[in-house]
């Protein structure tokens, strides 16, 4: 009996499995497990059923013709042949393609670059622009010879004559389609254009595989300007559609979001023009009240305004004076009436008017017999008139 070696075993079986042609191009259904994309652009993973699995490998050369990025869990159809990894002693599947199963391989990866840029924030609202009320220059990065640019036209020179239409022809479809999209895209940031349309008529997912590319996406993303996304299609967003500042069904629909209609542009000059007068009268009449207040001030502290208070405050202190001295006046009289009468009641003539007389030795009056003797002359003062007498006899009061 011949004794192998493990090599030799290996080996040998793996020449028989190679030999077989039912293991050649075979198409195996299961389920991904175990993924791995190397760093050398290989794919590892596990396929497996129910109740069994099997190893596969994925060289780099058919890796990149994958459109999506196959994760685990996933149920997928492979093509491959079936070898044994001698080192190992393991057989494996060595796959050539692979394929979902059920959902195509283009929707896949679109949900999936869909979902890889959500998390870098590509299609955050805050990253979101407004769009220019009244654009002077309008860009449209399209097929030349697609009837969406004719659409385009056609819309803008009913609803916006004035704006200028800045064209930068792409192609829309096919491999160099997302190089030459986003060509137009920088260009059109270059020559001042104050928005921009970028898009296409509708068609199938393959024919709008262009604007389902990271790289569209992130050229619209980071735009000068204002980007809105117009692939003819009502119902499914793409990429670029999450990707610009506003979404535009349609061509014509998004030549319509960015240009004012003529009817809407009177509307607005009407609407500034009574802005303007009404702010016109409110300033007038800000400027007059303020006039006004700033005239009485200036009279409070002009010359005139000035002889005016004086003459004003002259008469006041001169009435003043003038009542004050009446007033003193009427005191005075009052008071002067008063010591006249009580002088008069007092009066030594008021007395002799009664029959009383006043008596002067010389200029002294006599009021008591003490100051007499007998030979002295005297003079006596009545109410009219007076006379002298010589003193005869005396007669004292006490006697």
């Amino acid at each position: 009996m011949i004794v192998l070696t493990v090599t030799q075993l290996n080996r040998y079986i793996a020449f028989k499995i190679k030999e077989d042609a039912k293991l050649k191009g075979i198409l195996l259904k299961g389920e991904i497990s175990n993924f791995t994309a190397h760093r050398s652009g290989h794919f590892y993973f596990t396929l497996k059923d129910g109740e069994s699995a099997v190893k596969a490998v994925m060289f780099r050369s058919y890796a990149e013709r994958v459109k999506f990025m196959p994760e685990d869990g996933m149920s997928v159809i492979v093509m491959g042949s079936v070898s044994v990894y001698e080192r190992d002693g393991v057989y494996q599947i060595y796959v050539t393609d692979i394929q979902p199963d059920g959902v195509g391989a283009a929707s896949i990866a679109v949900e999936q670059l869909k979902e890889k840029l959500r998390k870098q924030g590509v299609f955050d609202e805050s990253h979101k622009r407004p769009l220019p009320p009244m654009p002077k220059k309008i860009g449209i990065v399209t097929s030349a010879t697609g009837a969406a640019l004719q659409d385009v036209i056609n819309i803008l020179s009913r609803r916006y004559p004035i704006g200028e239409l800045c064209v930068f022809p792409a192609v829309v479809q096919g491999e160099a389609a997302p190089d030459s999209i986003c060509r137009g895209i920088i260009a059109a940031g270059k020559s001042d254009c104050d928005v921009l349309i970028v898009g296409r008529g509708g068609g199938s997912l393959e024919d709008l595989s262009a604007f389902n590319t990271e790289k569209v996406a992130m050229c619209i993303y980071n735009s000068s300007i204002p980007v809105v996304s117009a692939v003819g299609h009502e119902t499914d967003f793409t990429v670029s559609d999450l990707a610009a500042d506003m979404r535009a069904p349609t061509p014509s629909a998004a030549a319509e979001l960015v240009s004012p209609s003529a009817e809407q542009l009177m509307k607005n000059i009407d609407f500034y023009l009574n802005r303007i007068r009404d702010g016109a009268v409110k300033a007038l009449n800000r400027s007059q009240n303020r006039l006004d207040v700033l005239s009485g001030k200036l009279a409070v502290f002009s010359p005139e305004y000035k002889v005016q208070k004086n003459e004003k405050d002259f008469i006041s202190l001169e009435n003043r004076l003038k009542a004050a001295y009446n007033t003193k006046i009427s005191e005075c009289e009052r008071r002067f009436l008063t010591a006249v009468s009580k002088m008069e009641a007092m009066s030594p003539l008021k007395v002799m008017s009664r029959g009383y007389s006043l008596v002067y030795k010389g200029k002294k009056i006599i009021a008591d017999t003490k100051n007499l003797k007998t030979g002295d002359n005297v003079d006596v003062m009545l109410a009219e008139g007076r006379f002298s007498a010589c003193v005869t006899e005396i007669e004292s009061a006490h006697e």
